[in-house]
């Protein structure tokens, strides 16, 4: 595994006016689901806009086409900023401890599978807010991204080091892109073989997580996945169509996703609130929180009457997955959401 680097330069000037509305946000003062920046590629060609070329000279120059174009670095970038937490998680399996890390603590909040120790990795802003001053000052090999950065910002990132950009997700085939996603990485930074093993492990989970799923008879069974956020006694809700990453996984283990409409391009995200949830019929409710945030569902809705009658909720089909699977990750927070829904669906009754 590789070993962050341990003599690290530090800075506190931020970049101003950068507050981002990416579905991957824990914020409340976002409601919006899109996360990408407008004009993002034609989703039909995006996975193969993130795939990853082989480079190859005596030297060891490796080329990759990421959402912005083709790249070449002189040789496979050790010293990574990342400031993403999907793409931190990713580097992570491969075994790449980012040198500099946007919001540490919050990462390791919200993705526990894969834990980042702070150790060595300096802080370099937010998600939303990266400082070029504290990234300038570890003169990284390779900054990633995603679009939800604004093209403004991505161009000052390029003064400072080579940067690779990929879109948070594609709602065409969110689950192809995050296998072309870890593929990118894995040829920017030298460790394909890594990328081999880690996606024959999600393969290998999802076939079996599938395999469970039908020895319990729960094939063809409903269920949707949601996330949401309480503010001013008010619960947004987030609803994970077959565009999302966990609604695509969802329907690969056998189970089909009743929430269907109004995704994203990207994340596959659609808004609704509690009265929306009254178009759906008894089925498998499963979400996500954290115990860093007040539970949008059994405490945002404790007295909603609205909620306390639907037919999911009176029926015992309310599933909170454990915390710290981070819905917009790799193979890693995929693994641990099929597993997570195979234990609680196969365990009931």
């Amino acid at each position: 595994m590789r070993l962050p680097r341990h003599t690290l330069a530090a800075s506190t000037l931020l970049v101003t006016a950068l507050t981002l509305t990416a579905c991957g946000t824990t914020e409340e003062v976002a409601p919006e689901p899109e996360g990408g920046t407008a004009d993002q590629a034609d989703t039909d060609e995006a996975g193969d806009s993130a795939a990853a070329t082989s480079g190859g000279d005596a030297a060891g120059a490796v080329t990759y086409t990421d959402e912005r174009g083709e790249h070449t670095l002189d040789e496979p970038a050790d010293e990574v900023v990342s400031l993403e937490w999907g793409l931190t998680e990713n580097l992570l399996a491969l075994g790449v401890v980012p040198v500099g890390q946007a919001d540490i603590e919050g990462y390791n909040t919200w993705d526990t599978v894969a834990p980042l120790d702070p150790e060595g990795v300096t802080e370099v802003g937010t998600r939303g807010e990266p400082s070029l001053s504290d990234i300038t000052a570890l003169e990284p090999d390779l900054i990633v991204t995603t679009t939800d950065i604004p093209e403004n910002v991505i161009a000052q990132l390029e003064d400072i080091a080579p940067v690779l950009t990929v879109r948070g997700s594609d709602s065409a085939d969110p689950i192809g892109y995050m296998r072309s996603t870890v593929e990118l990485l894995s040829t920017a930074t030298g460790t394909e073989e890594e990328a081999e093993v880690v996606l024959n492990d999600f393969d290998t989970a999802l076939e079996e997580g599938r395999a469970a799923i039908a020895d319990a008879g729960l094939e063809g069974e409903e269920f949707v996945m949601a996330d949401g956020w309480l503010s001013n006694g008010v619960v947004s809700v987030r609803m994970f169509t077959p565009g999302s990453y966990f609604g695509a996984l969802g329907e690969e283990l056998g189970l089909v996703n009743a929430w269907t409409e109004g995704g994203d391009p990207d994340y596959g995200l659609a808004q609704t609130d509690v009265e929306g949830l009254t178009a759906l019929e008894d089925l498998h409710f499963i979400y996500a929180a954290n115990d860093s945030e007040p539970d949008p569902f059994t405490e945002g809705l404790a007295d909603n009457a609205i909620w306390q009658q639907l037919p999911f909720v009176t029926s015992g089909n309310v599933h909170r997955i454990p915390d710290g699977i981070w819905m917009f990750g790799g193979p890693l927070s995929g693994e641990a959401f099929i597993d997570a829904t195979v234990d609680t669906l196969t365990s009931e009754g």
